[in-house]
């Protein structure tokens, strides 16, 4: 089905007026599933589903075993540091959901529908994400990787190589993917693709202000451009290996890639998939050119593989032709309402001079070169006598010539009879591997990633080569312009990316999209499956002319026709996160503090900072500065939960306090937190509880906790990433290597709900943001949240995103949606039908988008909100209110 139903469940008798229709709607893939996986604060309980099963995946370096025809590509530690390895070993890892989206939902917060009926219109069901929160706790822990929900697009923070492997071994996913993008960075150079913030995509490569805060992604740039080009060709190899694991048997797989590696890629393309399933090389203008000292390249590129290029699923794409394609093209005329044949003169053509009235055509040569004696027979024509000359021959036969010479379709030219084919016979012509349309003036758009990829150019290669219903698979994010077409498009989709600002900015365009309501070619059952319906032109040849036979209707696959009445956005899904969001793997980060030939210099770097630099407070304004620190040895048996103590001035005399060291290349697990909390528990001689991290699991705050002998306060320091980075950037700042990461200031104020009765609505009064690029942070700055979401109904398991808002930014997310709302609601007042829908924008719901306070909430006893705020940095913190 592609659609949500609001009508119940049983069929309307005809006495019962049926409810109205729904004037905002998404797609969904209702004849399609995935299984169930845990969210992230169950991490862990799906241990009892995967027991027994394998915990790595192992993929031969190169697939293809005979090389008697293709020469192979070597570069540096192909097969590893030794050159003896043969197999690729990746760790298989659990994904986990970190939120619910459903943008239909918090579209419906910003508009009101009253009916002349007095049918309730029903618009949302229990079916929301297949309803895990319907299972049975119990339940949960067998259900996991076995239990089948409806599908959900996904959107995924992880590594794009455990990510695929995840897909591919937890989730049986092999063979399920139609058509997979990938846009890997075109060079090495370490700040081409990295963006600092979600509203400033300036990055200037080289620049150590503009390097990314994110400790996952300079593990990786660190990790994959060690070897430069020679790494990267691994990086790439590796994903392919997996990539070509998970395509279907009719899939296709796009690499797109500038003129400086694009001979690497395609030899590296040749060895995953074989030479003979090489479809195409794309050329396509780019949005800019660069201007180097010697030609400048205005062109990118797409290597074009299949699975197996003789099933390859491909949908002919067509473009508008122009009447006039060359000026030096000869027999270019119009034929004027009277009849007359004008042969266009060169200034016409190139409309120096005005066209005549009338309509276009060229005359086609009516002879080919591979004629037989029997297709050379003379043919009369208007008193002349005609036969092919030299060794040509008619390109019909007699009663062809017959049928065009009655449709009046001939043309004598001199001696030569030529045949009409008018523009508009068929004025299309089909797309070759050369697009000059996709520069900015073409299809311009306003570009909020430092590397996005224009949408008609990944459009194209979606729409050769999947029909709707199918999955298309991007694994380098970017600002999610190929999950944005899918969507569009009524693909199912799957993108992830290592960046949390990439994943931020892709989930605001998805929020906030809107979309063309396509026309169902199943009006019906309503099932996607069987397409859309689409724009359709009879292709005129001459053998359909001369054969009198009927032209075949080609569809235009780009052209869908479109319901006016009704508002799309984006379809329900799901953001997930890979195990814990460290790239290294889980075992590396158990035993991390064991292992001093790695972590010592990280530790003494981290013990030296704090000496000297301190801890700085942005709510307070002040800095606790260590008179000592010491490493702590194994000692009643804290597990190693404790890594420092260290002793702080106060006006009250010394004080202690404990610190826990997050991982070099991870983030701070709640597990973690609770076993230092136990720690310095039973330790109970002191006041504070440092947990160091470069990044925090959603669910870890700050807290004051009680012990027989007083209390003591934990709290969250955010580490400068120059203490990770370790030569990486060239300076080493010395000032504010430590600040505390505050909470949220929310708090709950009365408010009306619609019908008139109390409520509550969240208020978000502050915020303590740390800017990297400044290295500060600024206490109670709401003007740097780029978006901030609240779940209604929280149950502790599952955030589902109800209400989304946009303080701090431009007044334009939501404007599509007004827009499109308001087009609706002019087009309903004009309806001149007994009864129908009315649809009321509420203004002040759309004022509520762009500040602190939420929605009106019908409260209960015990009912749980959580509200999730997310900085301009990626960073997010979540906090949870009972009310």
């Amino acid at each position: 089905m592609a659609t949500r139903k609001t009508a119940s469940k049983t069929a309307p008798s005809p006495a019962t007026p049926a409810p109205p229709a729904q004037p905002v709607d998404a797609l969904v893939h209702a004849g399609d599933g995935r299984l169930f996986i845990p969210s992230r604060e169950e991490a862990g309980q799906e241990a009892e589903a995967l027991a027994g099963r394998p915990t790595a995946k192992t993929v031969p370096l190169n697939p293809v075993t005979t090389r008697g025809q293709d020469p192979e590509l070597y570069w540096m530690h192909k097969y590893g540091p030794g050159d003896d390895e043969r197999a690729l070993r990746i760790d298989i890892r659990s994904l986990y959901r970190h939120e619910h989206v459903e943008p239909e939902r918090l579209i419906a917060r910003l508009y009101a529908l009253k009916a002349q009926a007095a049918t309730q219109n029903d618009l949302f069901t229990a079916e929301l994400h297949g309803n895990p929160l319907a299972i049975d706790e119990l339940e949960k822990p067998a259900s996991y990787y076995k239990r089948h929900d409806a599908w959900r697009n996904r959107l995924i923070q992880g590594d794009s190589l455990l990510v695929m492997t995840s897909l591919l071994e937890r989730e049986g996913m092999a063979g399920q993917v139609q058509c997979i993008y990938i846009d890997p960075p075109y060079g090495i150079k370490y700040g081409s693709n990295w963006q600092m913030r979600q509203n400033d995509r300036n990055v200037k490569d080289g620049a150590d202000d503009h390097l990314s805060g994110e400790p996952e992604v300079i593990k990786a740039f660190r990790d994959t451009w060690e070897l430069g080009i020679h790494s990267y060709l691994s990086y790439l190899r590796d994903r392919l290996l997996v990539a070509r694991e998970l395509l279907s048997a009719s899939g296709s797989c796009f690499v797109q890639i500038s003129d400086e590696n694009v001979h690497l890629v395609r030899s590296l393309m040749d060895e995953v998939f074989g030479s003979e399933n090489f479809v195409s090389q794309i050329a396509f203008v780019k949005t800019s050119g660069q201007t180097p000292k010697m030609l400048a390249s205005v062109f990118d590129h797409l290597i074009w593989y299949s699975t197996d290029k003789g099933a390859c699923k491909y949908r002919q794409m067509f473009e508008e032709k122009p009447f006039v394609e060359s000026l030096t093209e000869r027999y270019v005329c119009v034929e004027t309402p009277g009849g007359k044949l004008i042969d266009l003169s060169v200034a016409q053509k190139a409309g120096a001079a005005p066209m005549p009235e009338g309509r276009g055509l060229r005359l086609r040569d009516l002879t080919s070169q591979s004629g037989s004696e029997n297709s050379r027979f003379i043919y009369s024509f208007q008193g002349s006598e005609l036969r092919p000359t030299g060794g040509r021959g008619w390109s019909t036969n007699a009663a062809g010539l017959d049928r065009l010479k009655e449709l009046g379709r001939l043309h004598l030219v001199g001696t030569s009879l030529r045949w009409k084919n008018y523009h508009d016979d068929f004025p299309f012509r089909a797309i070759s591997n050369l697009w000059t349309d996709t520069g900015a003036s073409g299809f311009g758009e306003s570009r909020v990633y430092v590397v996005q990829t224009q949408t008609e150019v990944i459009k194209r290669c979606i729409l050769m080569t999947t029909d709707p219903g199918d999955l298309v698979l991007d694994p380098t994010c970017g600002s999610g312009t190929t999950a944005h077409v899918a969507e569009q498009w009524g693909r199912r989709w799957i993108t992830s990316d290592t960046s949390r600002i990439a994943l931020n900015i892709a989930k605001t365009r998805l929020m906030t999209a809107t979309y063309p309501w396509y026309l169902l070619e199943d009006n019906v059952g309503g099932d996607i499956r069987h397409g859309f319906q689409y724009k359709a032109s009879e292709q005129v040849t001459l053998g359909v002319l001369a054969g009198d036979e009927v032209a075949e209707k080609r569809r235009m696959f780009d052209q869908a026709l479109v319901d006016k009445k009704k508002l799309r956005v984006a379809g329900p899904f799901t953001v997930e996160t890979l195990q814990g969001f460290e790239p290294l793997p889980p075992e590396a980060l158990a035993t991390a503090h064991a292992r001093p030939a790695d972590t010592q210099r990280f530790s003494d770097r981290v013990f030296e900072h704090l000496k000297h630099a301190g801890i700085k407070n942005g709510l307070k304004n002040e800095t606790a500065v260590f008179n000592r620190v010491d490493a702590i040895n194994e000692q009643m048996g804290d597990g190693g939960a404790l890594h420092a103590e260290g002793w702080y001035p106060t006006p009250a005399g010394e004080r202690k306090a404990y610190f826990h060291i997050g991982p070099q290349f991870g983030t701070v697990s709640k597990k973690a937190v609770n076993d230092a909390i136990l720690a310095c528990r039973r330790r109970a001689d002191a006041d504070w509880l440092v947990i160091l991290g470069f990044g925090f699991e959603s669910d870890v705050d700050n807290r004051s906790v009680t012990v027989k002998l007083g209390s003591f306060e934990v709290t969250k320091v955010r580490m400068h990433d120059d203490l990770m980075q370790d030569g990486l950037i060239k300076k080493d700042k010395k000032a504010a290597s430590f600040v505390t990461i505050g909470e949220p200031d929310i708090a709950t104020v009365p408010a009306k709900l619609p019908d008139g009765n109390p409520g509550v609505a969240v208020e978000i009064r502050g915020l303590d943001l740390y800017d990297p690029i400044t290295d500060e942070v600024k206490p109670r700055n709401v003007a740097d949240i780029a978006y901030w979401m609240v779940d209604e109904h929280y149950d502790g398991s599952n955030f589902v995103a109800t209400q989304v808002f946009f303080c701090g930014g431009d007044h334009d997310e939501f404007d599509k949606w007004k827009k499109g709302l308001s087009a609706l609601a002019l087009a309903d007042a004009k309806a001149k039908v007994e009864k129908t829908l009315k649809l009321e924008l509420d203004d002040e719901a759309f004022e509520r988008v762009y500040g602190h306070r939420s929605h009106p909430i019908a409260a209960r006893k015990g009912q749980r909100v959580a509200v999730r705020v997310i900085s301009q940095f990626g960073e997010e913190s979540t906090k949870v209110l009972a009310l």
